[in-house]
Order: structure tokens, then C-alpha cells, then sequence
């Protein structure tokens, strides 16, 4: 967490007063809604996606943000928790950060119609100040991560992905909020300028490697222990899985596809897979992978002069995949 405070100073006044507005943003007439909503701002994560916004305004702008950043950083804020309460709708998630998840609590009825408000709270802001240029932006996002969501169930019945769909499908899942929030925090400050297609190109190198981070914590690591398979359970094609699959002779392939279908709740099974993936070179490839995108990423930052807010997004890039879970 220490890592986040540090990222978080140059913005710390600005993240405080977005917070009163968030709150703000989010009340209604209805008792019910404000018990839940109050209930959902005091269980908050580390708050990365508006400091985004507010990181990237402040690096092209030279240090300035207005009303529209923060405008813009509450409905991504919005969006953003309108999904998550329905994802864990779909997901039948009961724990969301450890708390308990709205449908844990108020079942699944109310989570999704709280889902539903957020959502047009987060649209109404932007609408009632003419904000058209950051609506679309996030809209794009929201329409992009449910295709990729979607992709993603289509091609795990088949199992058959390929490495040029996996990016497909993490780049809209994963990568597209990222980018909505960097080309929104550009558009914020910046409007109609090429620093927003940069600034969106930026995000979502980020998103990659953050999702590929991810991908191999289900292979564990010596820092956290031992794997957990998550992943294989529930069918995910991953990039090391896909890697160690391209790299299969025919007998091998049909022994891991057929583990991952119908094998993927017996674990000492799941754990051959893991073995097999590793033995395979699969984690190291999408290590690989993940620093190109980092790589990437801090190349784009290198055209700016030098601030506290390059600094701390420079930070923000390699916490993506130093990050330890």
C-alpha cells in the first residue's frame, strides 16, 4: 500500500475533494439507495482508476484540472461500480474486497437496480453539463468490456483461443477502463487534442499488463505462496495455458484440453496442468509479454517534460507488475 501513498501525493488534495463529490454524485431521494451507496463509498479500494484521471490531467496540462476532471473521474467512478455490483450479480459472488457484496447483503433484485442507478447517475452527470466528449469516451469502455466479457464465455466453451483473441478479449475486459480513464483525464483538460488518443494508447498497455500480471498469480509465486488454480477451474484460457497449448505435441494438447474441461475441480490434475504449463516456458512467456507492454507504456511517458506526475504514473506502470496480488 505504501507504493499507492507515494502515487497518490501529487493529486492527495484533489483525490480528497473528489471524494466529497463522489459522494455527492450518488445521492437520492430514497432511503434504501443511500444506505447501500454510503455503504459502497466506505468500502472503497485503492482508488486507482480516478487517480488515473487526475495523474494524467495534471502531466499534460502542466499541473491544472477543473470541474470537468472531476466530473470525468466521478463517472468513471460511477460506471466503474455500476459494473462491479452487477458482476458480482452474475458471478454470485458473496465478498467483494473483502466485505461483503451488495447481492450478499440486499440480494440480487436490489444489487442490480443499484447496478442500474449508478449508471444513470453516472450518465445524468455528464449529460446536465454537456460533457459529450467524456460520455463517449466512457461509454465506448463500458460497451467494449461487456463484448470482452462475453467473448471471453463464447470462446471457453470451445476452448480454442488464440494468442491474437486473448489480447482481444483482455484489452476490451481489462484494458479499455484504464485507457477510458487516461484519454478521459487528457479530454478533461485537453479537449479535442492528440494527447487524448496517446494518453487512451497509454491505458491500455497498462491494462495488459496488469491482466497478464494477474494471469500468472494463478501459477503462484514464491512471494505468495502456492498456486491456486483459479483460473483453470473455471475454464479461463490464460496466456501461459495458451502458450504451453501452441507448444504442445497432438497427444499433449489433447491431455491438457481435456484436464481444463474435464478435470479442472480435481486438484492434483489442476496441478499437473500447472507443472505442465511451466515445464512448457508458459509463465516466462507471458512475462515477457507483460514487460513488452510495460515497456511500451513508459516509452509514451518519455515525451513529456519531467513532473511529480510523470514521476508518479512512471511508478504506476511498474506497481502494475511488481504489484504482489
Amino acid at each position: 500500500m505504501k507504493v499507492i501513498s507515494q502515487i497518490k501525493l501529487p493529486v492527495e488534495k484533489e483525490m480528497e475533494l473528489f471524494e466529497k463529490k463522489f459522494f455527492e454524485s450518488m445521492s437520492s431521494q430514497v432511503a434504501l439507495l443511500n444506505r447501500i451507496t454510503h455503504y459502497i463509498v466506505n468500502r472503497k479500494g485503492k482508488q486507482m482508476r480516478p487517480m488515473f484521471v487526475f495523474l494524467v490531467a495534471k502531466m499534460v496540462s502542466d499541473g491544472s484540472v477543473n470541474e470537468r476532471t472531476y466530473r470525468g473521474a466521478s463517472v468513471i467512478e460511477l460506471i466503474h461500480t455500476a459494473t462491479l455490483v452487477h458482476d458480482d450479480v452474475v458471478d454470485d459472488s458473496n465478498r467483494r474486497r473483502g466485505f461483503f457484496s451488495i447481492n450478499a447483503l440486499w440480494k440480487n433484485k436490489i444489487a442490480v437496480l443499484v447496478g442500474d442507478y449508478l449508471l444513470s447517475k453516472g450518465l445524468l452527470l455528464s449529460i446536465d453539463n454537456n460533457d459529450f466528449d467524456l460520455l463517449k469516451i466512457i461509454s465506448v469502455a463500458v460497451r467494449e468490456m461487456s463484448e470482452g466479457e462475453l467473448l471471453q464465455i463464447e470462446k471457453a466453451r470451445r476452448l480454442d483461443i488464440t494468442e491474437a483473441v486473448y489480447y482481444d478479449i483482455i484489452r476490451q475486459k481489462t484494458a479499455t477502463l484504464i485507457a477510458a480513464c487516461c484519454s478521459l483525464g487528457a479530454a478533461s483538460v485537453k479537449p479535442e487534442s492528440n494527447e487524448i488518443a496517446k494518453m487512451r494508447r497509454f491505458g491500455e498497455l497498462i491494462g495488459m499488463a496488469f491482466q497478464i500480471k494477474d494471469d500468472l498469480f494463478d501459477y503462484g509465486d514464491d512471494k505468495i505462496g502456492k498456486p491456486t488454480g483459479i483460473d483453470i477451474k473455471e475454464q479461463k484460457m490464460t496466456l501461459p495455458l495458451i502458450y504451453a497449448l501452441n507448444n504442445s505435441a497432438k497427444k499433449e494438447k489433447s491431455w491438457l484440453i481435456n484436464s481444463v474441461k474435464n478435470h479442472n475441480k480435481d486438484k492434483k490434475r489442476v496441478k499437473e496442468v500447472i507443472d505442465f504449463v511451466k515445464m512448457k516456458g508458459g509463465l516466462d512467456y507471458a512475462e515477457n509479454k507483460m514487460m513488452e507492454f510495460q515497456r511500451e507504456a513508459l516509452l509514451i511517458l518519455e515525451d513529456y517534460p519531467e513532473s511529480t506526475y510523470k514521476n508518479s504514473l512512471e511508478l504506476m506502470v511498474n506497481y502494475v507488475i511488481e504489484r504482489k496480488k
